[in-house]
């Protein structure tokens, strides 16, 4: 491993606001999402050193038709949840932006013939703002948000991973940002047989993202749906999955890390560390 170059890790945020929000044990006698705030609190200290920025590949900037940069110095607050608390729409974040580090991924995107686009208005989304608020509380990394593309599809996907891959050797850390469960409908449901599909296809991603070939990892992602317990998993669509595509491509020989595994009410989700 090239100690010089950044990991690039995949995070599960965790649903909404979920930090500044209290929650009873679950019938598992666990609290939710205290075991990702365990988590989300060592990343820093993982990672073992500052990076210049951040670029956060969120699940919740899906509906761009190329992937876009945001280029904001000051990137204000997207609050994109409905129904919680009054306070948790007061929450801030104020963590400065990077133009120059998403004028450079835009640059990286363009030479591989990957068309690519900006964005100076968008402000962080849940999927940035709250694992950032418990990783680097006091806000002083620079954060720039890239969008997915609205095709969700694999192969495009790890392709802009790719491109983007030259980053880690320049002081950014690629971290990705969805859940690797996210079926929004069976969350607090307790069915056992969903229980066991919802393991199954976390140890399935598991050992896909272990593939130290990137290629045939990626050949092996692009099979998810085939897996019978995939769609259980990922309803009504599979948005917070495509950032850990993205990460897969980033990763080069890389091979994926399986450093951690929350459970919410029996359905396990997952994050992994590649280099």
């Amino acid at each position: 491993m090239n100690n010089e170059r950044f990991p690039v890790y995949f995070i599960p945020h965790g649903g909404g606001p979920w930090p500044f929000m209290q929650f009873p044990a679950g019938p598992d006698g666990k609290v939710p999402w205290a075991d990702l705030s365990d988590f989300l609190k060592s990343l820093d200290s993982a990672v073992g050193r500052r990076p210049k920025a951040i670029l956060m590949i969120s699940g919740h900037w899906e509906h761009e038709a190329k992937p876009t940069l945001s280029t904001a110095a000051h990137p204000g607050m997207l609050y994109d949840y409905s129904g919680f608390p009054p306070e948790t729409y007061q929450i801030r974040y104020p963590a400065a932006g990077a133009p120059e580090v998403a004028h450079r991924a835009r640059q990286l995107l363009e030479a591989a013939g990957i068309p690519a686009a900006e964005d100076d208005k968008r402000g962080f989304d849940h999927g940035v703002f709250i694992p950032m608020m418990v990783a680097y509380p006091d806000a002083d990394v620079p954060l720039v948000m890239m969008s997915m593309k609205n095709t969700l599809d694999v192969e495009s996907h790890v392709a802009i991973g790719k491109a983007l891959e030259p980053l880690r050797d320049e002081g950014i850390l690629i971290v990705a940002s969805g859940m690797s469960y996210h079926n929004m409908r069976m969350f607090f449901h307790d069915t056992p047989e969903h229980k066991q599909q919802a393991v199954r296809f976390d140890d399935w991603l598991s050992d896909a993202v272990a593939i130290a070939d990137v290629d045939e990892r990626a050949a092996r992602l692009a099979t998810w749906k085939q897996n019978p317990d995939a769609r259980a998993c990922h309803v009504p669509d599979h948005d917070h999955l495509v950032p850990l595509f993205v990460a897969a491509g980033a990763a080069g020989s890389d091979a994926g890390q399986h450093v951690f595994r929350g459970e919410f009410r029996g359905k396990p989700y997952s994050g992994y560390r590649f280099g």
